[in-house]
């Protein structure tokens, strides 16, 4: 057993100092340690999966981060793991706890996911190794970690089992509650067919958007036609990792002084609603968020999502978004993206458009490594 500063001490010499996760009672002393700890940050996720997507944003803007879970949520990891790390290439530091482990006693919900915790990861080829037990373990745990995630640029996972850490108290004031955000309809009562393209959409977000911005798309046509329009160098297109659009901006936003736009859609902001409430929560003051909102999975066949019954708006003013617009044509969105551009952030725009793409729509030529290095080195510029 050690105690959670032997760990975190040893971490931050490394520069491990943005931390972020769902917690876990094995976890315990460590989280309450970083939350406890003013040079650290901690960001607390609504999904696993959530947070690799914050995590994953946070290297994109130079910080070493770590990802503290449950053995349980692998499950919502493996799609950010395998669709967003593995072809962005980018390394985050694990610390997955056991639960469940063979011959210890626990739940039984933790029965299964607790035999094949080192197969699941090994299947989609994350690297790991136990979680130091020993003080003099450390520095070796870790310096295997980042030697890996050096050769690799990929995550490790160190597997946490149950009373590796002694306990330690929580030292964590209670967030005031955010101020009244203000939402704007701008609504005309369009109907879908007679609401902007996402492609003209697009045109208008390039033709406004600051130099200096850093712009986040969604997986899909999204992408796909921002990249078609023109291919900037501060711009990421993600092309899995469905829903991780909110995380990974966030990411980025709370260590980058840049504005931060992300593109989302509808479908990939349904999957992931938690991120509304992160982001409304954490309150960055430079985070700008699209909702392009279709009514439609555009890239599978057009099949509807339950969006034409749901304010994007509303709810990210319920979220603590400070400011909110909706609006269904293309004049009211370019006047909204110029007030929401100064307005109070993080600050949400949920703009309704027609089903359809462009014609011919061509796809990222560069690699995904390549768009995330290019994209850090803008960041850092």
């Amino acid at each position: 057993m050690i105690t959670a500063d032997a760990f975190l001490e040893a971490a931050s010499a490394r520069g491990f100092d943005f931390y972020c996760g769902v917690p876990c009672s094995f976890l315990t002393p460590l989280i309450n340690r970083v939350i406890s700890d003013p040079a650290l940050r901690y960001v607390g996720a609504a999904s696993e999966g959530e947070a690799v997507g914050i995590a994953a944003g946070a290297w994109l803007a130079g910080r070493k981060s770590v990802v503290m879970c449950q053995n349980s949520g692998l499950g919502n990891m493996i799609n950010p793991l395998t669709s967003l790390n593995w072809p962005f290439r980018i390394p985050s530091l694990l610390i997955v706890t056991w639960r469940g482990q063979p011959g210890l006693k626990d739940e039984p919900q933790h029965e299964l996911m607790g035999g094949i915790t080192g197969a699941m990861l090994d299947v989609i080829g994350v690297p790991h190794a136990p979680f130091p037990s020993a003080k003099s373990d450390v520095a070796k745990a870790l310096e295997a970690a980042e030697n890996s995630m050096a050769e690799t640029s990929l995550p490790f996972a160190l597997i946490m089992a149950k009373g590796a850490v002694e306990m330690a108290p929580l030292d964590q004031t209670a967030p005031p509650p955010p101020p009244s955000g203000r939402c704007d309809n701008r609504s005309t009562g369009n109907a879908p067919l007679a609401r902007p393209t996402r492609a003209d959409a697009l045109k208008t977000l390039l033709a406004t958007a600051p130099e200096e911005a850093a712009i986040i798309a969604t997986t899909g046509k999204t992408g796909r036609e921002l990249f078609t329009l023109e291919d900037r160098r501060q711009q990421l297109y993600q092309v899995g990792s469905m829903g991780c659009a909110g995380a990974m901006g966030l990411g980025v936003a709370l260590n980058s002084p840049r504005p931060v736009i992300v593109i989302d859609g509808d479908g990939a902001a349904l999957m992931k609603m938690g991120a509304l409430a992160t982001i409304g929560a954490t309150a960055p003051d430079n985070l700008l968020h699209l909702i392009l909102d279709n009514g439609v999975h555009d890239s599978t066949g057009g099949q509807a999502t339950v969006s034409p019954g749901i304010s994007f708006a509303a709810i990210a003013q319920a979220c603590g978004y400070r400011t909110s617009y909706l609006c269904d044509s293309l004049a009211g969105f370019a006047e909204i993206l110029r007030d929401a551009l100064t307005a109070a952030k993080p600050c949400l725009v949920h703009l309704r458009t027609a089903p359809g793409s462009l014609s011919p729509l061509g796809r990222p030529t560069i690699k995904p490594a390549e768009v995330a290095r290019r994209f850090r080195d803008f960041l850092a510029s």
